[in-house]
Formats: structure tokens, sequence, C-alpha cells
């Protein structure tokens, strides 16, 4: 009896050894039945029916980064490269990953080299380095789309590593050469213009300020004239001017002196003197002159002067004689 019951608790013991799990943080397992599902077992300590029911499958519900291998991709234009990657996936769905494909992760494997030879086929070798982001965002959608049944999202896709035949990576290395050589001398040639352009423009306006100087010196200058020339004119319309007065005081006063005692006398003397005067001015001037046939009696010529002034003072109109107050004085 006593042995039964040791038996029989050793027995239990077992039974209920192999009916207890602990499962850990962030993994789900998936109980099945007689081999259909039953449930899935959380994290921590949970007991199932030990023979009956067994752990078909474990999923880790964590990020999981999975290397693509090296494959071979034809480009649009016809050029073979080798190119790998990695990518990020986590099981969002236990029982689609369990039952929706057979090995997920190889399944995943394959759609992302067959998506990613697609789409490496849609663009040109020289597109594909310069648009990485782009391709990796359509694979990432590809793959998405294709894996929503098997209980997986892929999270991104990042292309590590994309390789090229030795001859075509010489062609792009001396096409890139010649293209930073042409923009070399297209930026030397588009200097070289605006250097030319900015010296024309400079000698343009230099031409510019010499002729607006030109013309202001001119302006100035006939400004100048113009001020000097007015100045001049009023000057000597101011001397005619007190010349004219001058002879004018004179005349009247010799016209007053005449109304005097002796004053024709006087005046008879004074033209004597300018006969004789104007006659020796003549003979220094010139060197033929003609004088008159009584030039050795100067009485007779002082007498001819007087002649000729009482000629003078006969043909005049009568005038009241000015008085010294009616001389303007300056």
């Amino acid at each position: 009896m006593f042995f039964f019951v040791i038996i029989s608790l050793v027995v239990g013991f077992i039974f209920l050894q192999q009916g207890m799990y602990i499962v850990p943080q962030q993994q789900v397992w998936i109980v099945q039945r007689l081999g259909r599902y039953k449930r899935r077992l959380e994290p921590g300590l949970n007991w199932i029916f030990p023979l009956a029911d067994i752990v078909a499958y474990r999923h880790s519900l964590k990020e999981e980064a999975i290397d693509v291998p090296e494959q071979t991709a034809i480009t649009q234009d016809n050029v073979s490269v080798i190119l790998d990657g990695i990518v990020y996936v986590k099981i969002f769905d236990p029982f689609a990953a369990s039952y929706g494909v057979k090995n997920p992760l190889h399944a995943l494997t394959q759609l992302v080299q067959t998506t990613m030879r697609s789409e490496i086929g849609k663009i040109a070798l020289d597109k594909t380095f310069e648009e990485r982001e782009t391709l990796n965002a359509k694979i990432v959608e590809a793959i998405n789309l294709a894996a929503v049944s098997w209980g997986i999202q892929c999270l991104r896709y990042e292309i590590k590593d994309i390789k090229m035949p030795e001859d075509i990576r010489k062609a792009m290395e001396l096409q890139m050469t010649a293209e930073r050589q042409k923009r070399a001398h297209i930026l030397e040639s588009e200097g070289l213009r605006q250097a030319q352009i900015n010296e024309s423009e400079g000698q343009r306006q230099a031409q510019i300020n010499i002729a607006i100087g030109m013309r202001e010196k001119i302006v100035l200058e006939s400004e100048a004239a113009k001020i000097d020339r007015i100045n001049r004119a009023q000057g000597e319309a101011e001397a005619i001017e007190s010349l004219s007065r001058a002879a004018a005081n004179g005349i009247e006063l010799i016209a007053i002196s005449l109304g005097h005692t002796g004053g024709e006398k006087a005046a008879a003397l004074q033209i004597a003197e300018k006969y004789i005067e104007a006659f020796r001015q003549l003979a220094k001037e010139g060197n033929t002159i003609v004088l008159p046939s009584n030039l050795q009696h100067p009485g007779s010529m002082v007498a001819e002067a007087m002649a000729i002034y009482e000629t003078l003072k006969r043909k005049a109109p009568p005038y009241p004689l000015p008085t010294m107050e009616s001389i303007p004085q300056k």
C-alpha cells in the first residue's frame, strides 16, 4: 500500500511538472490539443493538460533584424548589380504567423529578395544610389502588403551594399570625372563671363561719369562765361554811361561858361588850340599829311577855327542857357 502511494505521488508530480510552463516576457506560445489550436500562453506561469496539450509554436514579439543574402539584380538599363540588405520585422499576430505560412522568416526573406529585384529593375543604374531611400520605402510597402496574412509587419528595410561590375564602375568613375571637369569648365567660363560683364559695366559707368563730369564742367564754364560777359557788359554799360554823363556835364559846363562875359573868346581860344593839336597828332601818326596853304600864319588858322565856330553857332537852334544848379551832381 505504501509503495502504491509513493508511486502515485511520483506520477502526479511528473504529471504536474509536464503540464507547467513559464513563458518569458515578450513571447507568446501556441498550444494545440490533439493537433488542433487550443489557446495561446501569455508571459508568466501557465498550466496545460499533459499528454493531450502540447506547445506547438513559440513566437517572440520583439523586433528582429534579418540579413538578406546577396543577390544579383538587373537595372532598367540592363546592368547587373549585386546587392544585399537587412530587414527589420515584428510579429503582431502569433496565430497568423503559426498557421498562415510555414517558416515565416524564410518566406519573408524570399519576399524581400524578389521585391528588391523588382524595384531595382524599375530604375536606372545612375539613379540607384540617389534614390536609395525611395527604394527602401517601396520595398517596405510591398512587403507589408504581401505579409499581412502572415501576421508579420516589416518596420523598415535598408540596402547595405550595392556592387557592380568592375568595368561599369570604372566607366562611372570616368563619367563622374568628366562631369566634374565639365562643371569646372562651366563655372570657370561663367566666372570669366561675369568678370567681363562687370568690367564692361565698370567701363560704361566710368564713361558715363566722365560724360556727366564733362557736361557739368561745360555747363559751369558756360555759366561762368555768361556771368563774365554779363559783368563785362554791365561794366562797359556803366563806363559808357559814366563817360556820357561826364561828357554831358562837360558840355553843360561849357554852355554855362559861354553865357558868361568872355566865354566866347575862351571857347574860340580852346578851339584854336584843339585845331593846332590835331595837326600835331597827324604829323606823329603818318608820313604823309595834307596841310592847309596858310600853315605859316597861325593866326589865320585860329581865325578859320573861329569862323567854323560862328557858323555852327548861327545854325544851332536857340535854347536857354543852363545854370550850375540845373546840372545833375554825381
